[in-house]
């Protein structure tokens, strides 16, 4: 099954591996048919092992590389590097600005603005892995098949609590369980678009593959900082979740300095 799964091109890769993303997104929203609550610790300790993953991603399999590509190329590393990684947080920054301004005002409904906020993470978390498959391609050091599988798990533990999150209020606001879970996993349908764009992207453009893994480690950094962290650490045993958020970090660092 792997060797089936590494012999494949890497947009199929990509794509499988943002539907396996996807997926966990809609087994999140599935527990409104399971449960009325679901276990606040698992959840916290779900978003902190994530958070441990992509940061560590971020670093190996994002923007090492991306130093790497970008010198090869007789690139300004620095600038570009720079340019990616603050692109990517820009881009979720002013999403959450724009969101927040709505909610202020009363434009957006609190179901929608979180519906939207978490799909418009979704996005460059998608773009995210589909990178990281697609710069399998040029056999860059530090780009690796185990690197690019383990930062798609990572995205997809943090994405069952978000499907969660999504499915419940609107559970509590009078939605059927279908609708809620509906409207849930489809925060989370934008994945493999983004997945598969993203490997097309840099399969194609050689000398965007810098700019857009550091975009990559950029957005997933903000979302790391934004959200996970502050979230798993409003639980009361926060020592628990910050060593979670070690381990996740170790065991992505393992894998890819192991298996780079």
């Amino acid at each position: 099954m792997l060797d089936y799964f590494a012999a494949l091109p890497h947009t199929a890769q990509a794509l499988l591996a943002t539907l396996f993303t996807w997926g966990v997104t809609a087994l999140g929203a599935a527990a409104v048919f399971l449960f009325k609550r679901m276990n606040g610790t698992l959840l916290d300790a779900m978003l902190g092992f994530a958070a441990g993953v992509m940061t560590a991603a971020s670093y190996f399999s994002l923007l090492a590389p991306a130093a790497e590509l970008a010198e090869s190329l007789g690139m300004n590393v620095p600038l570009a590097l720079l340019a990616g990684f603050l692109g990517g947080g820009a881009l979720l920054f002013l999403g959450d600005f724009v969101w927040a301004r709505l909610d202020s005002r009363g434009g957006a409904r609190r179901s929608a603005m979180l519906v939207s906020s978490i799909t418009l993470h979704n996005i460059p978390e998608g773009l995210s892995v589909g990178v990281a498959f697609g710069s399998l391609a040029y056999g860059i050091p530090g780009a690796t098949l185990a690197s690019a599988c383990l930062l798609a798990l990572g995205i997809g533990l943090q994405n069952f609590p978000e499907g969660l999150a999504v499915s419940v209020p609107l559970r509590r606001e009078g939605a059927s369980r279908a609708r809620a879970f509906c409207i849930g996993q489809l925060s989370g349908a934008v994945e493999p678009v983004a997945g598969v764009l993203g490997a097309l992207l840099v399969l194609g453009v050689q000398r965007l593959l810098p700019y857009m893994l550091a975009f990559a480690a950029g957005a997933m950094i903000y979302v790391v900082v934004s959200e996970l962290v502050p979230e798993s650490q409003t639980n009361e045993k926060g020592g628990v979740m910050a060593f979670a958020t070690l381990i996740g970090f170790a065991l992505m660092m393992v894998m890819d300095v192991g298996l780079g």
